[in-house]
C-alpha cells in the first residue's frame, strides 16, 4: 500500500509540529510519499518581499535563513545539523542568486520563483526529522520529481500526463528502496524547468497530483482541523464533523466556501478513484473525514451548509441578449482577460448576471468598458452579497427541495437574489444579503442538518 501524505501551513510551522508531523508519517504499515507545504506566515513573508524587491532583499534572505536554522536546531541533534546544513545552504545560495538577479525580475513567472521557496526549505527539515527518527528518507524539490506544469503566472495546472511519466522514472525507484520520498508542494515546472505555482494554498491541489501520478492507494491531507464539518464552527458552534462524502459533495464545499481543502484536490484523485482522508495533525487519532466515490445514503434533508461572502452581482442589459450569444461570448472573454472567479451566471432575455468576488468588480468594470458602447445598454452591481451552498443527497430528484430551503430563507427574512440549480445534483446554490447571510446559515443548519428533518418531503 502507498499512502501520500500532505502537511499543511501549520503543521510543519514550529519545532513541535514537524515532530509531530514526523511521528504521523512513521506510524503504520506500507510506503509513504510526503508532501509539506512551506512553514506557516513563510509564504506570506515572501509575497510580501517579491512585492518590493529590490529593497527588500537584504531582510528576505536575513530573515528566512534565521527562521528555517532556528526552527532545524530545535528539530535535529549535532549531528544531523551538520549533513542538514550542507543542504541548506546549498539551497540559500540558490536562493540568494535568485534574489541578486536583477535581469530575473523582468520574467512575468519571477514572483512564482520567489513564493515558493518556502516549500524547499520546510521539505528539507522534515526530511531530516525523519532520518533523525530511523527512517530513510529524502528531500526532493518538483524540479527533482517532474511535476510538470503550465499556465499563467501565479496561476499553473499540471499536466497530469506528463507528470505521471516523470515522476514514474524519478520517484518510484526510492519508494521501490524503502525511502520515504519529501516533496515540495505548491508548485511545478514548466517547459523551461522554472517554477510555476497552483494558486494559494495550491499544496493540497500538489499531494493530489502526485497521488495521481503514482497511483496510490490513498491520499491523506493533514491540516488543523478535524475534517470537512456541517457548517463553519464559528457561524454554527454546535456544528458537526462529517464522517463520510463523495468526491462531488466535497468539490461543492470547497469550492464554494469550506476552508478545509483547496478547490482542485479532489479532480486528479477522483479520475482515478483514489480515496482521500482529511485529518487534523494535532489530533492524529481522530477519524477525519473520509472522501471517496461512494458512500451510504443519510439521513437528512441537507448534508452541510457553505457560505462564501464579500461578493457582487454585475448585471450587463442589452436589448434581447440571449438572441445573441456571441455577445454573452464577448462579455465573458473580457471578464476572463483578469483570469476572475465567476461563482455564477444567470440569464434572462435582455440581462445576464455574474457573481464575483467584490475586489474584482473594478477591474471586470475597466474590463466591460471597452465593450462597443452601443452593445450594452447598462451596467449595474449589487454589492454585499453572499453565496450560500447548500450540499445534500440527490436535490435535484426530490420533490420539494427548493421550497423546503426557501422556506426557511423566508424564516430567516432573508431575500433571494440569485440562484444556481440544476448544475450540480448534490448542491443548490443561491445568492442572500450579506447582512442576512449568517442568519439564513443558522435556520438551514437548524432546521435540515442538526435537526435531520425532511419537512415537507
Amino acid at each position: 500500500m502507498i499512502t501520500v501524505m500532505k502537511f499543511g501551513g501549520t503543521s510543519v510551522g514550529s519545532p513541535e509540529a514537524l515532530k509531530r508531523a514526523a511521528k504521523i508519517i512513521l506510524r503504520g504499515d506500507g510506503s509513504k510519499i510526503v508532501i509539506a507545504s512551506a512553514m506557516s506566515g513563510i509564504t506570506n513573508f515572501l509575497v510580501n518581499g517579491a512585492e518590493n524587491l529590490p529593497g527588500s532583499r537584504d531582510h528576505m534572505i536575513e530573515e528566512f535563513e534565521k527562521k528555517h536554522i532556528d526552527v532545524a536546531n530545535q528539530v535535529l541533534g549535532k549531528g544531523q545539523m551538520e549533513d542538514f546544513m550542507k543542504e541548506f545552504n546549498a539551497r540559500m545560495e540558490k536562493f540568494r542568486n535568485l534574489l541578486n538577479d536583477e535581469n530575473a525580475l523582468k520574467d512575468p513567472y519571477y514572483k512564482d520563483n520567489i513564493t515558493s521557496q518556502g516549500e524547499r526549505f520546510s521539505t528539507l527539515i522534515l526530511s531530516y526529522a525523519l532520518r533523525a527518527a530511523g527512517a530513510k528518507s529524502v528531500a526532493l524539490t518538483s524540479e527533482d520529481c517532474g511535476i510538470i506544469a503550465d499556465g499563467r503566472p501565479l496561476s499553473g495546472s499540471a499536466d497530469l500526463q506528463k507528470t505521471e511519466a516523470m515522476m514514474e522514472l524519478k520517484v518510484k525507484p526510492y519508494i521501490a528502496d524503502g525511502v520515504i520520498p519529501v516533496i515540495t508542494g505548491f508548485y511545478g515546472i514548466k517547459s523551461d524547468g522554472l517554477p510555476l505555482t497552483f494558486g494559494r494554498g495550491g499544496s493540497d491541489y500538489s499531494a493530489a497530483v502526485v497521488a495521481n501520478a503514482m497511483n496510490v492507494d490513498l491520499l491523506e491531507i493533514w491540516t488543523d482541523v478535524d475534517g470537512f464539518m456541517s457548517a463553519d464552527p464559528r457561524i454554527i458552534p454546535d456544528a458537526v464533523k462529517i464522517d463520510e462524502m463523495n468526491f462531488g459533495e466535497a468539490a461543492e464545499l470547497a469550492y464554494f466556501g469550506a476552508k478545509v481543502l483547496h478547490p482542485r484536490t479532489i479532480e486528479p484523485v477522483r479520475m482515478k478513484h483514489i480515496p482521500l482522508k482529511v485529518k487534523n495533525s494535532f489530533k492524529p487519532e481522530e477519524p477525519g473525514t473520509i472522501i471517496h466515490h461512494l458512500r451510504k445514503q443519510m439521513d437528512g434533508l441537507l448534508m452541510s451548509v457553505a457560505i462564501k461572502t464579500d461578493l457582487s452581482i454585475i448585471s450587463i442589459s442589452s436589448a434581447e441578449i440571449a438572441y445573441h450569444p456571441e455577445m454573452v461570448a464577448r462579455i465573458i472573454e473580457k471578464i476572463a482577460e483578469n483570469e476572475v472567479v465567476i461563482y455564477s451566471i444567470s440569464t434572462s432575455l435582455s440581462t445576464v448576471a455574474f457573481l464575483v468576488h467584490s475586489n474584482d468588480v473594478k477591474s471586470i468594470l475597466s474590463k466591460l468598458n471597452t465593450l462597443d458602447p452601443g452593445d450594452i445598454e447598462r451596467i449595474e452591481v449589487k454589492n454585499e452579497v453572499a453565496l450560500v451552498c447548500a450540499v445534500g443527497d440527490n436535490l435535484l430528484s426530490k420533490c420539494g427541495v427548493s421550497g423546503d430551503i426557501f422556506t426557511a430563507v423566508k424564516e430567516a427574512k432573508a431575500n433571494v437574489e440569485m440562484i444556481s440549480e440544476g448544475a450540480s445534483d448534490v448542491s443548490l446554490n443561491f445568492v442572500v444579503p450579506m447582512s442576512r447571510a449568517t442568519d439564513v446559515v443558522k435556520t438551514l443548519h437548524r432546521k435540515y442538518v442538526r435537526g435531520g428533518s425532511n419537512e415537507g418531503l
